[in-house]
């Protein structure tokens, strides 16, 4: 069982002081029968007290407040987890009794949340390459993967060429993006054909680096597979999400699993660095200086004042998820 050392920092500077900083934070990774979670340690600028909850998913979220005039703002999560090897489906089932099964359950929480499709102009065109495919002759398990390798061929992984606010017709246009963008894509193929699907934030755990997506919080797709559960797909790195991969959280889309986000008063412009350092149990543990760590910068403008869908939200969320 992987064992892996795991240390994300995310570090805001302003130029001058800002105050009423709230904020939200997803960095508690899932804890379930394929994921232990052997300690966690977060730190954060003026130690404020952080509120734990559970959202609609079953994401653990952590809330809190800087409420004293400041400089900077850094939160630390140290983490060591364990991973465990996955037992993938068997298709034991007959092909058409999995498929009949997908339309059963089409009106039923909490399958409907992750059945929605969000509109955009290409989707007919989307939905010609879904229906011409071969897809609903196999088992669902098939279907996925085909599906998550066809993603992975037709779209080139450039870093940059996407934000967070790019959409999905200039992703398709594009054909090319990063995790979040091959997730999204993904999403859209398996709802296509009835297949709930969600979008998953987490840590992509490289061996020789031999997988895309290192040095920054990673995004893939869970497909349910009838009678069997919930299945990962990583379409970045065309492969079957097993114990490489540490799960943070999973929602309908990149929106609701963003690792951070808030909102402050003050000055309107900010320098946000991100960085991820992943170990396994062979290698250095996470180290406290964020040098070693691989670090994205940006600098935009802020709304002052706070505000659910601000620049500083955005341009964090960018940072956080593009890799």
């Amino acid at each position: 069982m992987p064992r892996f050392f795991i240390h994300h920092v995310t570090k805001y500077t302003y130029p001058e002081p800002v105050r009423d900083s709230a904020n939200q934070i997803m960095l508690y990774p899932v804890k379930d029968e394929n994921q232990e979670v052997q300690s966690q340690r977060i730190t954060i600028t003026g130690e404020p007290f952080v509120e734990q909850f559970r959202d609609y998913y079953g994401n653990e979220v952590g809330s809190f407040m800087h409420i004293s005039p400041h400089t900077q703002l850094r939160i630390d999560s140290n983490m060591v987890v364990i991973t465990k090897p996955i037992k993938f489906p068997t298709d034991e089932i007959a092909i058409e009794q999995q498929w009949d099964h997908l339309i059963q359950i089409g009106n039923v929480v909490p399958y409907i949340d992750f059945l929605k499709q969000e509109f955009f102009n290409a989707l007919p065109e989307v939905k010609q390459i879904a229906d011409a495919g071969f897809y609903k002759s196999v088992s669902v398990f098939v279907a996925v993967q085909q599906l998550n390798t066809y993603v992975y061929d037709n779209f080139d992984y450039i870093k940059g060429i996407t934000s967070v606010e790019t959409t999905l017709d200039e992703i398709w246009k594009l054909r090319a993006g990063v995790c979040q963008d091959f997730a999204h894509m993904l999403l859209v193929m398996l709802r296509l054909l009835n297949i709930p699907a969600r979008y998953v934030s987490g840590y992509v755990c490289p061996h020789d680096n031999d997988l895309r997506g290192e040095g920054a919080t990673h995004a893939w797709v869970e497909a349910y597979i009838p009678f069997y559960g919930w299945l990962g797909l990583d379409p970045t790195n065309n492969c079957v999400v097993n114990d490489r991969h540490v799960r943070l959280a999973i929602g309908r889309n990149f929106s609701d699993c963003s690792p951070v986000k808030g909102s402050y008063k003050g000055v309107a412009r900010q320098t946000l660095e991100v960085g991820v350092s992943v170990s396994g149990e062979d290698g250095p543990g996470p180290r406290p200086d964020s040098s070693v760590l691989t670090t994205q910068v940006v600098t935009g403008k802020l709304e002052d004042g706070a505000g659910d869908d601000n620049s500083y939200r955005r341009h964090l969320q960018m940072v956080q998820q593009q890799q």
